[in-house]
């Protein structure tokens, strides 16, 4: 089915419940083995592009699916409970080029160029960060990736870590400085064939771990002059847009709430089916059938209630940036405690290999560490109480 298809009628047949339901059958098929080896899901990424679901995101207007928050935050979960690595390749691949139709920073060659790759060929973009010496930028900071004026361009040298998704990646949106002496700051954006670009492969994590989120390492990359697509003079940065920054926040709370909630109802579902199987001799009877377990199992209902209620509010809602905070971090504990509920249930069972509840349980601590992280999450709606900062 095409994303031709998919922009006219961007709800039916293709985003049914049928649909997703398959499409997290698919992406889990390879699951243990992505785990176990640490391999990037290419085979996932190469179904998505299939289903014309790479470039769902996109703006409409340039041949792209034109899907709203809440038709992607179903395409998200439903690949996260199959394997969520792939599902937040994915999840920055929207969240990419969400704000990418209406920046007007960008050389608009440039722009429908990234559009059109993403739509007829499923090329990857994300956005290229952290770096060894400042860690997250969301904490505050200068890069140390220096883009070097010339005459016809620049030339980008750096080092970058956790580049999600890089060995499927074909644009970087690389955020660096300019060595002029009031410096420029912002995006520049690289090509995945420029010659001097250098995978370290030390992505070695205890979850996540088909995400490919390896270092790289800049050398004398050059670039043209219209690749510096959204910066900034350092003593002059943009004024606060306070409801585009919110929508933004808005979208990336939402997405990545659905990767760890997606993965939390794969836990479930693994859980029941094994709680009403699962018969010891000395019961004569399923697991599922003590008042104990059902309890338990109750808890975990509520919170992925809990989880459904919050991530429909926040894909449907207006809702301020530090609203959005808190609804992730909330969805993430959920998800986290829907998991721990079924180890405790599960004892030992839940813990070997053999099972895919450990690597569940592995996947959503992972959700803690994505921005916004809990205590700045929290911090900012104390803020906000208090009227130190606007909401």
């Amino acid at each position: 089915m095409s994303l031709h298809h998919l922009a006219e009628h961007p709800r039916q047949p293709l985003l049914d419940d049928t649909f997703l339901q398959r499409l997290s059958r698919e992406m889990g098929e390879g699951a243990e083995q992505l785990d176990r080896d640490s391999a990037f899901p290419h085979g996932n990424l190469a179904r998505l592009r299939q289903y014309g679901l790479l470039g769902l995101a996109c703006d409409v207007r340039a041949g792209g699916g034109g899907a709203d928050l809440a038709q992607l935050r179903r395409v998200v979960g439903a690949v996260a409970k199959g394997e969520p690595s792939t599902a937040l390749v994915l999840c920055m691949q929207y969240l990419y080029h969400r704000r990418l139709a209406d920046n007007p920073n960008w050389h608009e060659a440039l722009k429908r160029r990234v559009i059109r790759e993403a739509v007829e060929e499923g090329a990857l973009i994300n956005s290229l960060r952290v770096e060894p010496e400042l860690g997250s930028p969301a904490r505050g900071g200068l890069p140390q990736t220096v883009a070097r004026r010339q005459a016809d361009g620049w030339i980008l040298d750096g080092h970058k870590l956790y580049t999600t998704g890089i060995p499927g990646l074909t644009w970087l949106a690389v955020w660096a400085r300019s060595d002029d002496p009031v410096p420029l700051i912002g995006t520049w954006l690289v090509h995945r064939d420029t010659p001097g670009i250098r995978i370290v492969e030390s992505w070695d994590h205890l979850g996540m771990r088909a995400t490919g989120s390896h270092e790289v390492i800049f050398e004398n990359v050059q670039l043209p002059l219209e690749h510096a697509v959204d910066v900034y003079p350092a003593d002059q940065p943009p004024a606060l847009n306070a409801p585009a920054l919110a929508e933004f926040n808005r979208g990336m709370a939402t997405l990545l709430g659905a990767i760890y909630d997606g993965a939390a109802r794969a836990a479930r579902d693994w859980l029941v089916q094994w709680l009403a199987e699962r018969t010891p001799a000395s019961l004569g009877a399923p697991l599922s059938s003590l008042p104990r377990v059902q309890e338990v199992v109750g808890q975990i209902e509520g919170l992925l209630l809990a989880n459904r209620l919050q991530l429909d509010a926040l894909s449907s809602q207006a809702l301020t940036s530090q609203e959005a905070g808190l609804i992730k971090v909330a969805v993430t504990e959920n998800a986290v405690s829907v998991v721990e509920k079924a180890l405790e249930l599960t004892g030992n069972h839940g813990l070997s290999l053999h099972h895919p509840l450990q690597r569940h349980y592995r996947n959503v601590l992972c959700g803690r560490v994505h921005t916004p992280q809990r205590d700045s999450a929290l911090v900012l709606a104390g803020k906000t109480a208090f009227g130190l900062v606007k909401g």
